[in-house]
């Protein structure tokens, strides 16, 4: 089976300047692939690049050098757009247009006869909890979640085989960020890929299979994120209450790190070798293990290293 989407040394450059154009290299050479059934996760600081990439897959902006496929269509082929949804990270909607009324328009558009527009409409504006007595109230009257909400329904009108979400979660209070959350996992068991921009860290780590992380335009990583914490270190933490730090640094080797902390004391071994010693130790203490397991790095410290 074909990827999902398929992007071969994508190069985007931009002329900047007035009287002295120069060319600032905003993409420089990605090259992706994301399997079919999958949650993309696609990273990176502002102006790494990930909302150019996402343009130049949408066809709003066109490519310096290399090419790109979605659904083994070239991008290039306006007749792909029909089997996929696209969430902006900051999109423009009809004012004046109900939630309703817009909703119905975004499905003409696919060609959609009257009665399914009825039914997809209301479908969609369910999924997404938009509140019934806000369907017909006018998109200028919306908060930024709330739009966000029409936003991702818009994205699923023609219950497309691929979606692309920049910044899903922008807007949205904790509740609202749930359940979109569960919206998005709920693409999975469709057999439908997602590919995800976002800079909430701990949403991408939730979601999704594989991630990519941009810098300066060039990819840094892409796997999946058992992948990336193969690099990190094989710490072990262990827990104890009842002893103090002093006592403990007495009975251990000098590469235990032990930090105080609320719960108690935190102590950072090698291997599990250091781990008996740790017990032993705490036995001469009289104090009390409360639990051992491996140092695992968090989705944002991966990124920020």
């Amino acid at each position: 089976m074909p990827a999902a989407i398929e992007i071969r040394d994508l190069t985007k450059d931009y002329e900047v300047g007035f009287w002295r154009k120069r060319k600032v290299r905003a993409l420089d050479g990605l090259s992706l692939s994301v399997e079919p059934g999958q949650i993309f996760g696609f990273l990176g600081a502002n102006g790494a690049g990930k909302t150019t990439t996402l343009k130049l897959l949408m066809g709003l902006i066109y490519p310096t050098s290399g090419k790109a496929r979605i659904l083994d269509r070239d991008i290039g082929d306006t007749s792909m757009h029909a089997r996929i949804g696209y969430l902006p990270e900051n999109p423009y909607f009809y004012d004046y247009l109900t939630a309703r009324e817009f909703l119905n328009y975004c499905a003409q558009l696919f060609g959609q006869d009257s009665a399914t527009r009825t039914r997809r409409t209301e479908e969609l504006l369910a999924r997404v909890n938009l509140e019934k007595e806000s369907w017909d109230r006018q998109l200028r009257k919306f908060s930024k979640g709330m739009l966000q909400r029409v936003g991702l329904a818009q994205a699923l009108v023609n219950d497309p085989e691929v979606v692309f979400l920049d910044e899903p979660m922008s807007g949205l209070d904790p509740v609202g960020r749930r359940e979109v959350r569960d919206l998005i996992a709920s693409l999975r068991t469709q057999g439908k890929t997602v590919f995800m921009c976002s800079h909430i860290l701990s949403d991408i780590e939730v979601l999704c299979d594989n991630v990519a992380i941009l810098k300066d335009g060039r990819l840094a990583h892409a796997g999946s994120l058992d992948e990336l914490r193969a690099r990190e270190s094989a710490l072990i933490e262990v827990i104890v209450t009842g002893a103090d730090a002093a006592t403990m640094s007495q009975h251990l080797e000098s590469s235990a790190k032990v930090t105080t902390t609320t719960s108690g004391l935190r102590i950072e071994v090698a291997d599990e070798k250091q781990v008996d010693e740790v017990i032993a130790a705490l036995r001469k203490a009289n104090g009390k293990l409360v639990s051992v397991q491996p140092v695992r790095q968090s989705l944002e410290e991966l990124f920020l290293e």
